[in-house]
């Protein structure tokens, strides 16, 4: 009797996560890329580079690729690209955020993956500039000049990732969180705000992998309530973790939320009650994979798993 191989995360991480660098540090260039007329200011792209490379989990890349290879015909050289240019676009629109919300007139913080933030780093208008410039490069990614992406998934891919990113999304969600400094939300009320500003995109990069792959809507609809799920379970982990781990291995500033009296799943609920609540979230996640009827879900499995038991 043969046994199926257990799938290794770490092996899978590996492979995508090799071709994700290759492609990020490849496009965030001062060289001209075929569509352009001329190349970037050089200072501008040292601080995108320094902004976007070596340094993350690489989540919402991992799951654009997931959720691609659990929907994918095998052999989809041209939709593999595709996906390999949403896995980078919505890096970069994660990593733009990150670089204004640490900037003085929002978060005001110093440390992000393990070094100085962009803005002690280069300055306060180099760091606007380079995430201004990060996240129009996402959206060029995802309109190359050649045929290599069809235009009317470039249309759907644009779009996925512009109404994740903005006023009804990740951006909407953080000028609720600006505007809750101090004040007191109930569950519902954290719930959207947080949906909004972190599980938005996170929801995002696993349909923009579906789209590219060509779900049908059974699967997407199953994908949806998936990445809502792991979305979600992401920020009460982010929570839990801000009041447990120490700088040193988030690699961001610990204990912020509660030096700015942010409302945080820990100050509502308590930690434990917090905790419960994302390993809720992650079985919620796994039963939408399951009623999704894919036959490729373990990496999207796997992932969710990771996001619920990490430690930064």
């Amino acid at each position: 009797m043969s046994t199926a191989a257990v799938f290794s995360l770490d092996a899978w991480s590996r492979t995508q996560l090799s071709l994700v660098e290759d492609a990020l540090s490849a496009w965030v260039t001062a060289d001209a890329l075929p569509g352009r007329a001329w190349g970037a200011p050089a200072d501008l792209v040292q601080a995108m580079r320094y902004a976007v490379l070596d340094g993350g989990k690489r989540l919402r890349p991992l799951l654009v690729m997931a959720a691609f290879e659990a929907v994918a015909v095998p052999g989809a050289f041209a939709a593999r690209n595709a996906a390999l240019r949403a896995a980078c676009a919505v890096e970069l629109i994660h990593a733009y955020s990150l670089v204004h919300d640490d900037m003085p007139c929002m978060d005001n913080d110093v440390l992000r993956r393990g070094k100085p933030t962009v803005h002690v780093q280069f300055g306060e208008a180099a760091a606007l500039l380079a995430g201004d410039a990060l996240q129009a490069l996402a959206f060029e990614l995802l309109t190359p000049a050649d045929a290599e992406v069809p235009l009317a998934l470039q249309g759907r891919l644009c779009g996925l990732l512009a109404r994740a990113a903005g006023s009804t999304g990740m951006a909407g969600g953080q000028a609720i969180d600006l505007a809750s400094v101090a004040h007191a939300l109930d569950e519902q009320a954290l719930r959207h705000m947080h949906q909004l500003k972190t599980g938005a995109l996170l929801q995002a990069s696993v349909m923009l992998g579906a789209a590219c792959g060509m779900a049908d809507e059974q699967a997407q609809q199953a994908l949806s309530r998936f990445g809502q799920a792991l979305g979600l379970a992401f920020q009460v982990v982010d929570d839990v973790l801000d009041v447990t781990a120490d700088s040193a291995t988030l690699g961001k500033t610990a204990g912020k939320d509660a030096d700015h009296d942010k409302p945080t799943y820990v100050s509502l609920m308590g930690l434990e009650r917090s905790r419960r609540y994302a390993q809720d979230l992650r079985d919620q996640a796994h039963a939408a994979l399951a009623e999704s009827a894919l036959p490729q879900t373990a990496a999207l499995a796997a992932l969710a798993d990771m996001v619920v038991h990490r430690r930064h």
